[in-house]
């Protein structure tokens, strides 16, 4: 950067605030204390060194998990100041890390853009850990300070020398189990992110390793190299590699508008579905805001104006809406803005005015240029608009079809729908159980007052291969909707779902436990991503564990989810006794569980074991589903052999 800037020094770190408050509300802080919030914390300690990235001073991280489930980030960046702080008195390290809201980055001289969603930064991971370690490397020495739930064990202290070339900050951590129920890291959740992160800052190395995963015959630790010279381009291949391109290539820009640095990729493809993924200085706002309405703004107008002008659109009987434009659509936008102001229920909608007219400006000047230097390509996308317009407005007829007349009446209820008495939607749940079979003993086993219980015939519809007006035709898609009570479409958006009178809090998953019950699942799960994700963003999405193994010895018995609980199991119950005295019983179906079973296993609310679908990265899961559901083999069967390997770590 050419802009001379003020040395990054002790003075130029601001303490805003104590933290006192983070141990006692610690969901304020990081959104929650479960498995959100515990990786919530490493992204906190990462955003450290991409702001370095962003300054123009890092281009290597590497994140490790230990074998103990602690973390270590370590970044090439200049390494956090270690001088006495003016105000505090004590070693700009110490206030970095014991006060919230301290940092480089509220100094505009220092950074320009930073992560980071609610910039509570490192401090607060510090406040929730139960030990953190930090090591500045910096001016040729080593510098120290170890601390236990946020208060230092010792003065920031000088521990050796390190080489020219050596500088950056090292940060390991240890989350508190006074905090944290659950404290076991998923390294899929965690690549994931630092994927993303590789392709949002386009020329830095990120390294993931897992020291709990070692390779037998290499002995080498599980890890990953993350690193993309062209940014969002590749991302966008990456996210569509299963996919049939309609296009040559990715349409793509990178540029400043109005002050503001704007990055967008895109491409269409043959499936029915839009896929745009928008973020502001690397977060990803899963509910938009002004630079996603400034990207749909400059796409249509450029593509209508273009439609027109090319009398491709003259035998069209019905106009076309915003939607048709996005279909088949895979996109990302990517904007770095200096003061970020964040809305919506989750804080990630984009409020800031003066994003949407410079996106706007940067998306029509690109699809100008590509659609005039090629014409083929211009052709397929109107072709394409034309296609979905078609399909909307047969969907359209479809779609009202499965609209419930009166919700509150139960008028119009699915036969197959065995409901609950309560009418409370948040004390409600409603059972997807794979067949008639299992149906009917869930029914038996259920607790009618507020749980209900809806059969599934067979495996239901593909949805990621299918027109919209054909989900609509499908029977068991249109009994899922009219169970739910959700509605589809609104003046504004024929897409958007309606949750108002939305019945069931928890929509639970049930199928057995073999290879045709987890794509049964998977194709529940690909609907639910594709068509209602309003769901699962809101957590109202679940999938039930019925156990794998009934182990029997006498009349003592015990069930197994694993095979290790499996084999405690059948160690225990030996003792002296024979090995013949125990019986293991394999449970290949629901069916094979009476109706008490079931019940006392995986429907009763004080012993059962729901795991809630959320979406930790919506461009990884768009990927995932895509692949899962598609035509390409090869990819497929590579997902599920490496998941199979690693099943013990990441579920």
């Amino acid at each position: 950067m050419s802009e001379e800037k003020k040395d990054y020094s002790a003075d130029s770190i601001q303490a805003l605030e104590g933290m006192e408050h983070v141990r006692m509300r610690p969901s304020m802080y990081i959104g929650d204390v479960g498995i959100r919030g515990l990786h919530h914390l490493v992204y906190e300690v990462i955003d450290n060194s991409i702001d370095e990235a962003l300054a123009g001073h890092c281009d290597t991280i590497s994140v490790w998990i230990n074998e103990d489930n602690s973390i270590g980030v370590r970044d090439n960046g200049r390494g956090i100041p270690i001088g006495i702080h003016e105000k505090e008195g004590v070693s700009a390290l110490e206030v970095v890390m014991t006060k919230i809201g301290a940092g480089g980055k509220f100094d505009k001289d220092s950074y320009k853009v930073s992560g980071g969603l609610h910039g509570v930064g490192v401090s607060c991971v510090n406040a929730l850990s139960e030990h953190l370690h930090a090591k500045v490397f910096r001016d040729g020495n080593v510098y120290e300070q170890e601390y236990e739930r946020g208060k230092p064990l010792y003065s920031v202290k000088e521990t050796g020398k390190s080489g020219a070339d050596e500088i950056g900050t090292e940060v390991t951590f240890k989350p508190d189990h006074q905090i944290f129920d659950l404290r076991e890291y998923s390294y899929e959740t965690l690549a994931n992110r630092m994927r993303e992160l590789s392709y949002l800052n386009k020329g830095i190395k990120i390294t993931m390793t897992d020291k709990r995963v070692k390779d037998e015959e290499t002995g080498e630790f599980k890890s990953e190299l993350f690193y993309s010279e062209i940014g969002l381009a590749e991302f966008v291949k990456y996210i569509d590699e299963t996919r049939e391109s309609l296009i040559s290539d990715v349409i793509s820009m990178e540029g400043e508008k109005n002050g503001i640095p704007v990055e967008v990729a895109m491409i269409y493809n043959t499936s029915y579905s839009e896929n745009i993924h928008a973020y502001v200085n690397n977060i990803n706002t899963h509910e938009g805001g002004t630079h996603l309405s400034g990207f749909r703004r400059g796409l249509t107008n450029t593509l209508k104006k273009y439609a027109e002008s090319s009398g491709m659109l003259s035998k069209l009987k019905f106009e076309i809406s915003g939607d048709d434009f996005r279909e088949g659509l895979t996109a990302i936008v990517s904007v770095k803005v200096q003061e970020p102001q964040f809305e919506g229920q989750t804080k990630t909608k984009l409020g800031n005015r003066e994003v949407t007219a410079p996106v706007s400006q940067a998306v029509s000047e690109m699809l100008e240029n590509y659609l005039e230097e090629n014409p083929n390509d211009a052709r397929s996308i109107v072709q394409k608009v034309i296609l979905a317009a078609t399909a909307r407005h047969a969907a359209r007829k479809a779609r009202e079809m499965v609209q419930r007349k009166n919700v509150l009446t139960g008028s119009g209820l699915p036969g197959k729908l065995s409901d609950c008495a309560s009418k409370d939607p948040a004390e409600c749940e409603v059972y997807l159980v794979e067949g008639d079979s299992a149906g009917g003993t869930a029914k038996q086993g259920r607790d009618r007052h507020f749980q209900a219980i809806m059969p599934l015939r067979g495996k239901i519809l593909n949805v990621e291969k299918a027109m919209r007006h054909k989900i609509f035709d499908n029977e068991e898609i249109k009994n899922i909707y009219t169970a739910l009570g959700v509605r589809v479409g609104t003046e504004e958006d024929e897409r958007a779902l309606n949750t108002e009178k939305l019945r069931y809090h928890k929509v639970i998953i049930m199928c057995d436990a073999d290879v045709d019950g987890s794509h049964i699942e998977t194709l529940i799960l690909t609907f639910f991503f594709r068509h209602m994700y309003e769901l699962v963003e809101k957590g109202y999405i679940y999938i039930a564990t019925p156990p794998l193994y009934l182990v029997k010895k006498g009349k003592e018995q015990k069930y197994c989810w694993n095979d290790e609980e499996r084999d405690l199991a059948v160690k225990g119950m030996k003792g002296a006794g024979k090995e013949s005295s125990v019986h293991i019983q394999r449970y290949k179906g629901l069916g094979e569980m009476n109706a008490e079973q079931l019940w006392s296993t995986t429907m009763n609310p004080e012993h059962r074991t729901l795991r809630q679908i959320t979406i930790e990265s919506a461009a990884s899961a768009d990927h995932t589903f895509s692949m899962l559901m598609g035509d390409d083999v090869p990819p497929r069967r590579e997902f599920i052999e490496a998941n199979a390997k690693y099943a013990n770590i990441d579920s």
